[in-house]
């Protein structure tokens, strides 16, 4: 496991790799921090170089076209997930009952919470982008106020 750190306009993060390609970018103290990290070596490999890339266009406000090769790790729900995550477009967001529905009409917007609220690729995997009941903004493990800075980056007001 490969580790670098980025100093973001809000926060440092921390950036993870394996040798598949890219498997956590987490905010400094969010929630679940460095989770299922083990033997970090600090070392920057393409792919967190490419990521680097990717969050400083990020941060500039551009959109950036292609992302670095991911590495997902965790359930199959919670891959089923992010996967859809990576539908939401750039600059528009969905709720946890929307996402809920695409998976099954039964499914709840709860179950759908707790996989989004484990994605240990912060932003690149846009669960930021994902809104509670009547759009309300509400669980983002890297806090809030991160949230609201996230989707003002993409022309989004709440």
């Amino acid at each position: 496991m490969y580790i670098q750190y980025y100093d973001s306009p809000l926060g440092k993060m921390l950036l993870a790799a394996d040798e598949i390609g890219l498997t956590g970018v987490w905010f400094e103290n969010q929630k679940y921090y460095a989770n299922g990290l083990k033997e970090p070596i600090e070392e920057e490999t393409a792919i967190l170089k490419e990521t680097k890339e990717w969050l400083n266009l990020y941060f500039k406000g551009k959109e950036p076209k292609v992302l670095p090769k991911m590495h997902l790790i965790g359930t199959q729900f919670q891959k089923k997930v992010w996967q859809l995550l990576l539908k939401i477009p750039y600059g528009k967001t969905m709720t946890y009952k929307d996402i809920a529905r695409m998976i099954s009409p039964t499914m709840s917007a709860q179950a759908v919470g707790s996989a989004v609220g484990h994605n240990k690729i912060s932003i690149l995997i846009p669960c930021h982008r994902v809104n509670g009941f009547n759009n309300s903004l509400t669980g983002y493990a890297g806090g809030i106020k991160r949230k609201e800075k996230l989707l003002e980056i993409e022309g989004i007001h709440g």
